[in-house]
């Protein structure tokens, strides 16, 4: 389907939208909140503003790209003249989780509880950014053999591009943190909620490990990461949860189990607080890897 700069792909067994590439100038699409059952990227190229992401609110300036995982909730407001690039794609079109030793976006560009959901795009990115954007659109023009193979070569390319760039940036965020002496002990933190997610549940569960009371950590995580820890805690679980509905076959009550919930009622609704659907209406629309199951 083809409307100017609009293009979309459909997968064909499913009817879900596999991809989807447009342009937009002077209208917003996204002063609303979003909740999408696929991968979003969103290159701003000019307008500035502030989105909400999840539990967070965060301000930027000109040429950033978004990048939003399947129903992760945002809104994007917009001040100025605004033009961009959108890029849509469902899991079952290119799952990060399996191919994240290829594009290395998982963590980074995408699920990346610890910073902002945008990366500050420089001229040579922008550069590479037009050419793969042209590519897709000379290849939706005029599909041949192969098509949704192409397509992903370049949406690889587009995603290792920004990866490199927000690892960069966060390097250097990093220098300047650790010249302004931040706290040693967030580090200790993140290592902690890697280790302990599926069994450690509560913000005084951390508190307790890392010797500090609930509310000192808490500050901490609000100043330096905008989030509270009960915020941080139940973000890296739902991150798993999400990864497990799609890559495997397990069921619900399975997930929680392995996640540290002997209740599988308690943590469906635990998950569809944080994620604003059901795992089972996650799994549904999303999917599952059924090639796993072969």
């Amino acid at each position: 389907m083809i409307q100017n700069n609009n293009f979309a792909l459909i997968d064909p067994q499913t009817g879900n939208l596999a991809f989807k590439l447009f342009r937009f100038e002077k209208t917003n699409p996204f002063d609303q909140i979003q909740r999408l059952n696929y991968y979003s990227m969103i290159w701003l190229e000019t307008g500035s503003g502030a989105v909400k992401a999840d539990f967070s609110e965060y301000r930027f300036g000109e040429n950033v790209l978004f990048s939003f995982s399947p129903y992760q909730p945002f809104i994007i407001d917009i001040e100025g003249e605004i033009c961009g690039w959108v890029i849509h794609f469902h899991p079952d079109f290119f799952c990060i989780h399996k191919h994240h030793k290829e594009v290395a976006c998982h963590g980074v560009l995408f699920n990346n509880i610890y910073n902002p959901p945008f990366v500050h795009i420089d001229e040579k990115a922008s550069e590479n950014f037009k050419m793969v954007i042209q590519q897709f659109k000379t290849e939706m023009q005029n599909p041949a053999l192969a098509q949704y193979e192409l397509l992903i070569s370049y949406l690889k390319i587009f995603l290792i591009t920004a990866s490199r760039l927000k690892t960069d940036q966060q390097t250097e965020a990093k220098k300047v943190a650790d010249k302004e002496e931040e706290p040693f002990i967030l580090q200790n933190l993140k290592n902690a909620i890697e280790l302990h997610y599926k069994t450690k549940h509560s913000a005084s569960d951390y508190a307790d490990l890392l010797a500090i009371t609930p509310k000192a950590l808490t500050r901490l995580t609000k100043t330096h990461f905008n989030k509270t820890l009960s915020n941080l805690i139940a973000e890296r679980i739902v991150i798993e949860a999400k990864r497990e509905l799609y890559l495997t076959n397990k069921t619900v009550k399975e997930i929680a189990y392995d996640l540290g919930y002997n209740d599988e009622y308690y943590f469906s609704r635990f998950f569809k607080k944080n994620a604003d659907v059901s795992p089972q209406l996650y799994r549904e629309t999303v999917g599952f890897d059924k090639a796993s199951m072969v």
